[in-house]
């Protein structure tokens, strides 16, 4: 790490050059008509992934940061990893808005005079011609003595989800950068975090918080869904994770894993496909779908199969129906739970993981995150 100059940051094209040998084709599972399986992705390419991190975050640190940072140069080869060109289109936006964030941290009379921002790949899964990255950033900055009595540094670790997608050519593009954390985000994340997406999105409707004066009669279910099951299994496995699934507390939150287990109990079929296209859902042994653990992936793959409809009125769930939230109202859903129990005047309870909670009512939630979004669906 150098402790008080950037690392190499993305540049105009956000292109980063790299020696790696990159993973070999997938010609003979295409000729075969077999579905290539996830694997873990050699040395190699991990390391070009690392690279791509780096130069996109630190670029998204220098933008917060005073003066001109010092970028030492790429270590040049014959094979690239390069941002896609709609995903630097979204970064330049990021980029712009964290300038913003910089100004008024100034009106606040807070800056920062060096920054260093290295990522570290946890894990990288490629299947066929897509590729899944977890990468763990680590940022110190170092503050500008506004006041005279600051602390010398602040530092934060934070957590990112690459998506990649192989060229005709055999090189890598980054098509989508999405924190995977909950609560604040860190200083140089941006807002609305830059993911580059095919199509437009299925869009969730919110639902109104305030209790109706009647209660509403238990919404109908779906024929072949056992709603009983799904509350069973969340109420059984709330505290006591079934050691049947991997967990995710600490790559984001465990809660839409969660939901989806118990989804599964009850009915809901796996609808396969490349896990990070939000319109396939599933889990095996060695992977997952995108939606089986993202809280907004989820949505999108929900509404766009009409598997729940939204509810107007959170009071509206019944047994069975998953609420999510948007605690900052920022247009990113932050967090999944599931109802499984309904008084009889028509209060619905939510069971959850992260933080892992039993039967919580509707109202409780409402009443900690009064200017939360909620979303209701009936599933």
């Amino acid at each position: 790490m150098i402790p008080t100059t950037f690392r190499s940051a993305v540049g105009a094209a956000l292109t980063v050059a790299v020696s790696a040998v990159l993973l070999p084709a997938t010609a003979a599972n295409a000729a075969d008509g077999t579905k290539a399986q996830p694997r873990t992705a050699n040395a190699a390419t991990i390391e070009s992934f690392s690279r791509i991190a780096d130069a996109v975050l630190t670029e998204r640190t220098a933008a917060i940061v005073d003066g001109k940072p010092a970028r030492r140069a790429a270590t040049l080869g014959d094979r690239k990893v390069r941002v896609s060109a709609k995903l630097a289109r979204a970064e330049s936006g990021a980029v712009s808005s964290l300038g913003k964030r910089k100004a008024r941290l100034a009106a606040l009379g807070e800056a920062y005079s060096a920054g260093d921002t290295k990522a570290t790949v946890n894990e990288a899964r490629v299947q066929g011609d897509r590729a899944t990255v977890q990468v763990t950033e680590t940022t110190t900055l170092r503050y500008a003595k506004v006041r005279g009595d600051e602390p010398a540094t602040t530092g934060f670790e934070a957590h990112h989800e690459m998506t990649l997608a192989r060229t005709s050519a055999g090189t890598w593009e980054l098509t989508g950068l999405r924190s995977t954390d909950d609560g604040p985000v860190a200083i140089n994340e941006p807002r609305t975090p830059a993911v580059a997406t095919a199509d437009a999105l299925p869009s969730a409707k919110p639902a109104a918080t305030k209790k109706p004066s009647t209660p509403q009669a238990k919404p109908p279910g779906t024929t072949g869904l056992n709603y009983k099951a799904m509350a069973t299994y969340a109420e059984k496995y709330w505290k006591n994770y079934n050691p049947a699934y991997r967990k995710f507390n600490d790559a984001g939150g465990d809660c839409t894993n969660f939901v989806s287990q118990a989804l599964k109990a009850g009915g809901w079929k796996h609808d396969s496909g490349t896990y990070d296209d939000y319109r396939n859902w599933w889990y095996d042994s060695s992977y997952q779908s995108l939606s089986w653990v993202g809280a907004n992936e989820w949505s999108w793959f929900t509404l766009h199969h009409k598997r729940a409809t939204n509810l107007a009125n959170v009071y509206y769930m019944g047994v069975g129906d998953v609420m999510q939230m948007d605690f900052d109202r920022d247009g990113s859903k932050d967090h999944t739970m599931m109802t499984t129990y309904r008084s009889s005047s028509g209060v619905p309870y939510l069971t959850y993981h992260s933080v892992n909670t039993y039967r919580k009512s509707v109202a409780s939630i409402i009443a900690s995150y009064p200017n939360a979004l909620y979303y209701a669906y009936r599933v």
